[in-house]
């Protein structure tokens, strides 16, 4: 069963493709030099800079290695500044927080 095409996410990639090649060609570098460093085949480059859905994310993290940029992939969704996920948790906090009773041992 073929994916329903989800036109914001498509356009995205194709984004990211198209950034993708900026930043080989700000470098000098050919698709062939960057396949090379990334230890793929020229096509593999060719589909990433298209934008082409299909192409495997491991395959990008390559290129942002390559690039010097990898921490940039750690980066893209930082659940430390997540805002929407940090106010949602704080929206599930307690109004109030009892201190815990000690037991007292039995006597016996």
């Amino acid at each position: 069963m073929a994916a329903a095409t989800n036109i914001p996410v498509d356009r995205a990639i194709k984004a990211l493709g198209q950034n993708i090649e900026l930043a080989r060609r700000r470098r000098g570098m050919s698709q062939a030099d960057l396949a090379s460093r990334m230890g793929v085949s020229v096509s593999t480059v060719r589909r990433l800079e298209d934008g082409l859905s299909g192409t495997a994310l491991a395959y990008l993290g390559r290129a942002l290695q390559v690039f010097g940029e990898l921490e940039k992939l750690r980066l893209l969704l930082d659940t430390p500044t997540d805002s929407v996920g940090l106010a949602l948790m704080d929206a599930e906090l307690p109004t109030r927080v009892y201190s815990q009773r000690r037991k007292l041992p039995k006597a016996f």
